[in-house]
């Protein structure tokens, strides 16, 4: 909300992650009203409701994600596997690493929050978007209706491959990595010609 104190709201934050990391996705406002050492009234006047405090986490962590991947889409024109395998890499480390806040945005809060979800799908939309002009501009995929196509199914495919895979640890990270891989050097293949 303006007026409040960005620091404030900073440190609010904090306590929202460590009370997820430690309570786990079905932490409740209490709890994080708790670590933060203020009663839930108190978080909420900071984030308006308990949507207001879900999209913030949301920008704040999505958004680092997107930071961390960007640099790695910019390599697409060099070697396609390469900045594929380096990108799916970065992004199932962030997930792995930060299991319970992952299921807390994508799988919690946009369960019970249309307005989060909409939030949610937005920012991984337009993560497809900066794809597929990445790989329009690169002309690893010259037809930039394709482009856009594959970026958007790329990265659904690896967000939703991401999922299963954290709900399968028997199966090697590797093997995931390469077989998304296979299927988007496929993918893009038909588009070279």
């Amino acid at each position: 909300m303006s007026g409040r104190d960005p620091d404030r709201r900073r440190a609010l934050l904090d306590a929202a992650d460590r009370a997820i990391l430690a309570e786990g996705p079905e932490v409740s406002m209490a709890a994080i009203a708790a670590e933060a050492g203020i009663t839930k009234p108190i978080l909420y006047r900071h984030f308006g409701d308990r949507s207001g405090l879900y999209q913030a986490l949301a920008d704040r962590h999505v958004r680092t994600v997107i930071a961390l991947l960007r640099p790695r889409f910019a390599e697409a024109g060099t070697d396609l596997p390469a900045a594929a395998r380096a990108t799916i890499d970065v992004y199932l480390d962030l997930v792995s690493a930060n299991l319970n806040l992952y299921r807390f945005l994508f799988h919690r809060a946009s369960g019970e929050d249309t307005r989060i979800r909409s939030h949610m799908t937005s920012l991984v939309s337009s993560l497809g978007e900066e794809l597929g002009r990445v790989l329009a501009d690169e002309r690893v995929v010259p037809d930039p209706v394709r482009a856009q196509v594959l970026g958007h199914a790329f990265v659904g495919m690896v967000q939703t491959t991401g999922d299963w895979w954290l709900e399968h640890p028997e199966v090697g990270r590797s093997q995931v990595v390469e077989g998304l891989v296979d299927v988007i050097a496929a993918a893009v293949a038909p588009g070279r010609r």
